[in-house]
């Protein structure tokens, strides 16, 4: 780790003006900067800090929905009562995200920084290619090891898998990040490699999120976050989805549908086809399964990530199956 200076910005203002300097980044729980300074892949010139810039860190709530700040930790998101009862996704997927330290340290603005966790791009002593390190170097991962790698939103450029649990559940019900002037859909926020895999999120040099805002819903009220991994705690996501489920007054007829996926993609997915597929229709097991399977339209597998396109259907049929009160 290279030697860098140290700046505590106490304003928004104070940070932005300091984070269009060239080499300056910005630290707030540190989980992730502190990570990839280690790795050797973060070599900031100056590191910024932010963590204590008042009133970043406070959550709160009306009828028509929920600000999160960007400085918010993990957990106190995770456990914060309205979060629980009108965002359950939200709070489960925070909940099943890293170890109880790390999320009692990391921000809700960083989280949603957080860079892939493939293996080729995290070492870069060993693998001298890797288009989002050194673009134009080639993907290691193409003819690697790719058991969890994308398989949807990915390019000739990159493979690498977004590892967010957060994000997905943003991504299902519309939420919006606060970039200071400028705000942007989470969807868009996040962006697949194409031909710039080393552009990751729609974020410009001098901005910095500093909340994130949630719409109130009934699918949103009524929603879950199922994620799948190899062991049960302490693992990123091999398929995750989260799901809200609004029901007619028949309480049989599909009103509102949201399913957003995860360790599938590139970037948090959202399956569009399932929801459309979905609503209006009757709430059947048989149906669900069928419109399920639209979640990996345009997949592609390398190998090893074959299981994915398999897994993530069954993943998202559970997870509205749990909803409608049919699991």
């Amino acid at each position: 780790m290279k030697e860098f200076s140290y700046l505590r910005a106490s304003s928004t203002d104070q940070a932005r003006e300091a984070a269009v300097r060239h080499g300056a980044m910005l630290i707030a729980g540190g989980t992730t900067l502190l990570d990839l300074a280690k790795c050797g892949i973060a070599e900031p010139e100056t590191v910024v800090d932010i963590t204590f810039i008042p009133d970043l860190n406070s959550i709160s709530s009306t009828e028509t929905g929920v600000t999160i700040g960007a400085l918010a930790k993990m957990a106190e998101v995770a456990e914060h009562p309205v979060i629980m009862e009108a965002f359950p996704a939200v709070s489960e997927s925070l909940s099943l995200a890293a170890s109880a330290q790390l999320r009692n340290m990391a921000t809700i603005g960083g989280n949603l920084l957080q860079r892939t966790r493939c293996p080729y791009f995290r070492d870069p002593a060993v693998f001298k290619a890797c288009n989002k390190r050194e673009p134009g170097s080639g993907c290691s991962a193409i003819g690697g090891i790719t058991r969890n790698h994308a398989v949807l939103g990915t390019s000739a450029h990159c493979i690498a898998g977004n590892p967010g649990d957060l994000a997905v559940a943003l991504v299902a019900f519309d939420a919006v990040i606060h970039l200071g002037e400028r705000q942007i859909a989470v969807d868009d926020f996040f962006v697949a490699p194409g031909n710039t895999p080393h552009l990751e999120h729609n974020i410009e040099r001098g901005e910095l999120i500093t909340a994130i805002s949630i719409p109130a819903s009934q699918a949103a009220r009524c929603s879950t976050y199922l994620k799948v991994r190899d062991r049960q705690s302490y693992e990123f996501a091999a398929a995750s989805a989260a799901v809200g489920l609004a029901l007619e007054d028949d309480g049989k007829t599909i009103r509102d549908l949201r399913v957003a996926l995860g360790g599938v993609a590139t970037k948090p997915w959202r399956a569009g086809a399932v929801e459309r597929a979905l609503i209006g229709k009757t709430l059947d097991a048989a149906a669900i399964a069928k419109a399920s399977l639209l979640a990996m339209e345009g997949a592609v597998d390398h190998g090893a990530n074959r299981y994915k396109i398999d897994l993530a259907p069954r993943v998202v049929a559970r997870a509205i199956e749990k909803m409608g009160g049919l699991a």
